[in-house]
């Protein structure tokens, strides 16, 4: 409410405030801006870098260097009596099934299986950004292109437009919302315990979707959110004749009921305006400062209101809104006390006897056309997280070199990440080659 702004931080802050959007930072332009600004900035860093990693990912064919494997710390080494060629066919097979690419290479000292995979693993970090970029721009859909706002239905009534929550101002639906029923029930001690309503949704003045919501189980219908947010009760059918004109007098005592959120406990209180009330259970203080007859909450004309300065125990003096027509409007407070009104004649109008309790249910409606590029983004995420965490680019050499009689066999390999486990992996590999080769050397002699 800008009245509460205005009190508490004065005209000049809350014009400023409201010049850089304050009030409502996520839909700011300011904040807009820096999320254009920071999506700008991984595409650029993710553009220039890219085009190294392109080269290393797909060259026209894998580089070989011997000594890049023979500097490494992790080579296994083992002798077998079969020749340098018999060794690399029995080999090549193993090494080929067990990576994607592979090919052999020859100088004058011996014959090298190289081979490699996971190449494109090092793209794990592009799909990360990528998923940022997605989360980031499903934000900026959302925040330019969707709204939010507010509807409060009585039962048997229909709106077909709701008020923004950012500026107030009205919106049309492309279809109605009509409250067939609200439904409330209470636990032993008073406080609410769930509320109902049953809304049928009309488009082009026929129905096409009847359902119950409640708390966190909201309707959905073409691409709108319903969610259900509030309730309170209907203002009592009156007689003109008998109604109250004018504001009431200063010395009017004004009936309270206080209700507190830890204990429970029900305070049915009197003051006056500009009295101040000392709030049970050491809560603080409060003092109601004016009577307001058409009272605005966000565009909304809420009909007639108190409007008042609590000064909690502990904390900074807040400006309550108490309005006639709805008993339970302060729980948006969320402090510890909730103050309402006590059931009393209002000054514009008079209460009809015996009048049935009526409720209107306060809907929430949102619409976000981004969520499809957010959720998309948190599944890419996943993905590109778990390539660039728990993959990698290994490469494999197998040295066979001659040496007298016998043959010699390095095995050695590196990964761009994990070293510990390609340090592991290698060992297992020569260990595998090792039993291959003494299996072929046994079959040897039996052949000769």
């Amino acid at each position: 409410m800008p009245e509460t702004y205005v009190r508490a931080y004065g005209e000049y802050f809350y014009r400023l405030f409201d010049l850089l959007d304050i009030f409502d930072m996520y839909h700011s332009w300011w904040f807009q801006l820096l999320l254009i600004l920071l999506t700008m900035n991984i595409v650029i860093c993710s553009i220039e870098r890219l085009s190294a990693t392109w080269k290393i990912i797909f060259p026209p064919k894998p580089p070989f260097h011997i000594d890049r494997f023979r500097k490494l710390p992790n080579g296994e080494k083992f002798n077998s009596r079969r020749q340098p060629e018999d060794i690399k066919q029995l080999f090549e097979p193993m090494v080929t099934k067990a990576y994607s690419y592979s090919r052999i290479e020859s100088d004058d000292q011996g014959t090298y299986l190289f081979a490699e995979k996971g190449r494109w693993t090092r793209l794990g970090v592009y799909i990360v950004h990528l998923s940022v970029v997605l989360l980031l721009f499903g934000g900026l859909v959302g925040s330019f292109f969707g709204f939010e706002g507010f509807a409060n239905i009585p039962e048997g009534e229909t709106v077909q437009a709701i008020h923004l929550r950012k500026t107030g101002q009205v919106k049309p639906l492309p279809f109605a919302i009509k409250c067939e029923k609200f439904e409330i029930s209470f636990y032993p001690n008073g406080m609410p315990q769930e509320y109902r309503s049953t809304l049928t949704i009309l488009d082009q003045e026929q129905p096409v979707l009847k359902r119950d919501i409640i708390v966190n189980d909201p309707l959905r219908y073409k691409g709108i959110n319903i969610f259900q947010s509030s309730y309170g009760k209907m203002a009592p059918e009156v007689h003109p004749s008998d109604a109250k004109q004018g504001p009431p007098p200063e010395n009017e005592e004004i009936r309270l009921v206080l209700t507190s959120q830890e204990s429970g406990m029900a305070y049915r209180l009197t003051t006056k305006i500009g009295q101040p009330l000392k709030i049970p259970e050491g809560v603080g203080q409060l003092v109601i400062m004016e009577y307001n007859a058409a009272a605005d909450f966000m565009g909304q004309n809420i009909g007639e209101a108190y409007i008042g300065i609590f000064t909690p125990a502990q904390g900074e003096p807040q400006s309550v809104l108490l309005p006639l027509k709805f008993p339970n409007f302060d729980k948006m407070r969320r402090g510890k006390m909730v103050i309402a009104v006590a059931h009393q004649h209002t000054h514009g109008e008079a209460q009809t006897p015996n009048a049935p309790v009526r409720y209107y249910t306060g809907l929430q409606v949102t619409r976000d056309p981004g969520v499809g590029l957010v959720y998309a983004g948190f599944i890419i995420m996943i993905v590109g997280c778990c390539i660039t965490f728990f993959m990698s680019h290994q490469r494999l050499c197998v040295e066979i070199l001659p040496q007298g009689n016998k043959t010699r066999v390095v095995v050695s390999g590196t990964a761009n990440k994990n070293k510990l486990g390609m340090e592991n992996k290698v060992k297992n590999i020569a260990l595998k080659l090792k039993d291959l080769a003494a299996a072929d050397d046994a079959k040897a002699p039996a052949e000769r």
